[in-house]
């Protein structure tokens, strides 16, 4: 009879599921344990976004940027560029990496076309064929989220047709029949679900099913958009009851509008926040939206902001037990992502020419730009913004410091290497903080290396870390961690560039002022760098930062 009783416990450890499910307003496990998902979206993956591929202002659909392409190297280098892009930009590695960063779900925005085919190429216009690279693509990414017990949700991103003006977000064609206009659009996203539904619905680490990214049309009353939701519905719940549906508004995903009461038991709302405050009086309308109907609210799409903001962001989501899913993971040459990709000369000649330069690249170098892109999408070959997962993950609990390099003294401590932290413990900067909304401001003038406020430049001096900091103001200040294995005095020299002769500085360890006031004479120009030496600076064994 023991024997019996311990089998029998051992095997429903067993069969112990991780679904998760809705209760009320929160989102919990199988055993009950209220789960706050914290996710990272792989923009620009299986759908290319135009303003993601490159930081010069070319934008454009992925059916546009695909046919552009082929114009230059042709049909073949073209399909072999866009498997490398699918093979090398979401591997392994990247899922590892955002376990080990504190992520536990992975958003994953699906372009319809790598499931089906569009309406147009389908032998009669209800017919449905198809295809298995997504699936594929889909299998590989859940085994790697399964691995590291991490959730995957499944994004519409691109549904049949396209569901928005905005034709970048959803790869829309403005000559074709959009998925609002469509019949046989919106039969084919039904059934494109019904599919997924049916093939992962015993996958305990699938999240669920983010069911329409961000619509954005004219759609009255919001009914059109209800009616296919339920549509929808019913075809995953005739073969799936496990995941969630996770619900986004018209007017990219915010608009609720005929969208409540809910129509399912397991059900999410799930808005998008940019560029707009972050503090409690704006989630004035989301918590009503949760606390009125007992529904959760996860944020689906956040980021392309400062550090200022992701921190805050986070901080006021948590305090109210809102997920959230950041975005994206990699951007050519940016500094809001946690990677950033090289922006290689070859690449540039081809974006140059399609922001209206006069110089056609040639085939071959066309060509080498995409193929250097391919492999630079690699985690490996990617810019490591650590900066920013500090921002999101360690800044919205703490106002402590952490340090950014280990610093040694004595030695060189470059400028751009100030602690992490919020601003006003790791650093303070003029000017602005964040994108809270209307025109575009930056919050790092010189739009390199660090996503915080400071304001960084490349920099050529050959005795730097090839950047520098610039737009210094009046009562800027850094602060630098550092290790000394022994008191001393030392000699400081500091290399500074400038073309007036009003800065001024001065060094302060433990809020004590260790220098006197210096003067910074001109040096003939941004770009002229000359040395500034101060002697005899008492460094303490038992001093660990200055300013």
């Amino acid at each position: 009879f023991l024997l019996l009783f311990i089998l029998i416990l051992y095997s429903n450890i067993l069969i112990s599921q991780n679904f998760l499910q809705t209760s009320g307003s929160s989102i919990i496990n199988d055993q009950g344990d209220t789960i706050i998902l914290r996710g990272m979206g792989l923009g620009g993956w299986m759908l290319q976004e135009g303003y993601m591929m490159s930081p010069s202002g070319f934008s454009g659909t992925q059916f546009q940027i695909k046919d552009r392409i082929i114009d230059i190297i042709g049909h073949e280098e073209t399909a072999n560029f866009y498997d490398l892009w699918l093979k090398n930009h979401v591997r392994k590695i990247d899922i590892d990496s955002m376990k080990s960063w504190g992520f536990n779900l992975v958003r994953a925005p699906i372009h319809y076309n790598l499931f089906t085919l569009p309406i147009e190429e389908e032998p009669f216009f209800d017919a449905y064929t198809e295809l298995s690279k997504g699936y594929e693509l889909l299998d590989s990414l859940l085994s790697w989220c399964t691995k590291n017990e991490i959730y995957l949700m499944i994004d519409l991103h691109g549904a049949p047709g396209g569901q928005g003006y905005n034709a970048d977000i959803s790869d829309y064609d403005s000559t074709k029949l959009s998925l609002w206009e469509s019949e046989y659009n919106q039969n084919k996203t039904v059934e494109l679900w019904k599919r997924i539904a049916e093939r992962y619905k015993d996958e305990e680490w699938v999240a669920g099913y983010d069911l329409i990214n961000e619509p954005n049309w004219n759609l009255p009353d919001g009914v059109l958009l209800r009616d296919l939701y339920g549509r929808i519905t019913d075809a995953i719940r005739e073969v799936d009851n496990n995941h969630i549906l996770f619900i986004e508004g018209n007017d990219f995903a915010n608009n609720f509008t005929g969208l409540t009461p809910p129509w399912d038991s397991n059900m999410v709302y799930s808005p998008h926040k940019y560029w707009s405050p972050v503090d409690q009086g704006y989630l004035d309308w989301m918590l009503p939206l949760r606390d009125s109907l007992n529904v959760p609210i996860f944020v689906g799409e956040t980021g392309e902001n400062s550090n200022f903001w992701y921190r805050d962001a986070v901080k006021v989501f948590e305090e109210n037990g809102i997920g959230w899913a950041w975005w994206p993971l990699k951007r050519i040459g940016a500094i809001q992502p946690p990677l950033s990709i090289n922006y290689n000369k070859n690449y540039k000649k081809l974006v140059d020419y399609w922001n209206g330069g006069d110089i056609i690249p040639t085939k071959e170098e066309a060509l080498a730009g995409l193929l250097q892109l391919a492999e630079d999408i690699k985690l490996e070959n990617c810019f490591y913004h650590k900066d920013i997962i500090d921002a999101m993950f360690r800044q919205p609990f703490s106002n402590e410091t952490v340090p950014y390099e280990d610093n040694i003294i004595p030695g060189k401590i470059f400028t751009t290497d100030f602690d992490m932290g919020i601003m006003g413990s790791a650093y303070y900067d003029v000017g602005s903080d964040a994108n809270y909304g209307g025109d575009f401001s930056p919050w790092n003038n010189g739009w390199a290396l660090r996503n915080d406020n400071v304001d960084i430049q490349i920099n050529q001096d050959s005795l730097a870390n090839g950047y520098n900091v610039g737009w210094i103001e009046t009562n800027e200040w850094m602060k630098y961690s550092f290790n000394s294995d022994s008191s001393g005095v030392y000699n400081i020299d500091l290399r500074v560039a400038t073309e007036d002769d009003r800065g001024k500085f001065h060094l302060k360890i433990n809020n004590d002022q260790i220098t006197s006031e210096v003067s910074v004479p001109s040096t003939g120009g941004w770009e002229s760098w000359q040395d500034i030496s101060l002697d005899s600076v008492i460094i303490n064994k038992e001093d660990k930062s200055f300013i």
